[in-house]
């Protein structure tokens, strides 16, 4: 035995002895093996243990940390299998930058673990915010699931640059002296930024809202930190830019408990007053039987004399303020009164003028 291991010791591969290389070698295969039994076996494991917790974010854990946990493993592997070899450094000058990469490599693992972590529980307490009453919390939790993630990204940036030797401090310092100019060219997105926050502070519309402004009408699909996203009625994409969306006049179509109806009916100059009576309590009695109509505010008054008609102003809601269903109800309102107004014999007034002409006879007086 001891002459096998002279023997090993002896033998060398680019100036490493083969025992190491064995070892080495025995080192990726059995991490191999535990990669799967142990990480995949761990996780099966502790899933069960998870599932009979009553809350659900060790299940949020276990699911963020079972790849990266995988990958880990396998680095910590290759790093073992390096100091186990230890290559001369004639042979092998790029150890000390291995060494770095790996550490490099360390670190963007556990970023890789936070950033699915921060996903996990985003969805997490995404589901639980739409179990309550406010929507502030629904459109709350994006925007503090990408402030974490910029946060993420910014500090594991510094932190690579410092093991890769620069000086995260004279960065800093240097970030201090151009603040100013920094400042100046992201002044835009500062204000959207904050603006972004005052649409979520106050509140006037969330994700799902049908809203209508001067210049566009649509679907809020996404509040952003720079821009919203709103879904046009013609199905097109506007990014309207947080800051100027937070001074704009917003007018929230949803925020509305039933939808109004507002028309005219014009009848013709014929008509009897006894039949515009009638004609104006059947339009009444179609409003308060119809169910799609809303009985808290109702008008129906004979209020113009136009210039080609005797105008009958309408002036009502319906319960649904769901588009398709508020103009099914104001079809079947429409053709019922089109119904009664056959039934009493009334003719709907349409533009148009009678002209007159007189005709007088020629006199001639004689002098």
């Amino acid at each position: 035995m001891h002459q096998w291991m002279t023997t090993l010791n002896e033998f060398r591969i680019l100036d490493i002895p083969l025992l190491r290389w064995l070892l080495a070698l025995l080192i990726l295969f059995s991490t191999l093996v535990l990669r799967r039994v142990m990480i995949h076996g761990f996780h099966a494991t502790m899933r069960k243990l998870a599932r009979r917790t009553a809350t659900m974010l060790d299940d949020v854990l276990l699911e963020a940390s079972e790849r990266p946990a995988g990958y880990l493993l396998m680095l910590l592997a290759l790093l073992l299998t390096l100091h186990v070899l230890q290559p001369p450094e004639h042979a092998f000058p790029i150890m000390p930058l291995l060494d770095k990469a790996a550490r490099i490599g360390g670190l963007l693992i556990a970023c890789w673990f936070l950033w699915r972590l921060i996903d996990g529980l985003a969805a997490y307490f995404s589901a639980k915010a739409q179990q309550t009453d406010s929507s502030l919390d629904d459109q709350l939790i994006p925007f503090v699931a990408k402030t974490l993630k910029i946060f993420l990204a910014i500090t594991a940036v510094l932190v690579i640059a410092q093991n890769m030797g620069y000086s995260v401090s004279g960065l800093i310092a240097s970030l201090g002296i151009g603040g100013i100019a920094v400042a100046m060219a992201a002044k835009d997105t500062i204000a959207n930024v904050f603006g972004s926050i005052m649409i979520l502070v106050d509140r006037p519309f969330m994700v799902g809202d049908s809203i209508k402004t001067a210049e566009f009408e649509g679907v809020v699909e996404e509040v952003g930190f720079r821009s919203t996203r709103i879904r046009t009625f013609a199905k097109t994409l506007v990014n309207v830019p947080n800051s100027h969306l937070a001074n704009m006049v917003i007018d929230n179509i949803d925020a509305r408990n039933v939808r109004r109806v507002k028309m005219r009916i014009g009848l013709t100059y014929d008509t009897t007053p006894d039949k515009m009576r009638a004609a104006i309590a059947g339009i009444e009695r179609i409003l308060a039987e119809h169910p799609g109509v809303d009985q808290g505010y109702k008008l129906v008054k004979f209020d113009v004399f136009a210039d080609s008609s005797l105008s009958i102003f309408l002036y009502y809601f319906t319960v649904s303020k769901v588009w398709e269903e508020h103009l099914q109800v104001r079809q079947e309102v429409n053709l019922r009164i089109m119904d009664l107004l056959n039934e009493l014999g009334l003719e709907f007034a349409f533009p148009s003028r009678t002209v007159y002409l007189r005709r007088e006879d020629d006199t001639h007086v004689d002098a």
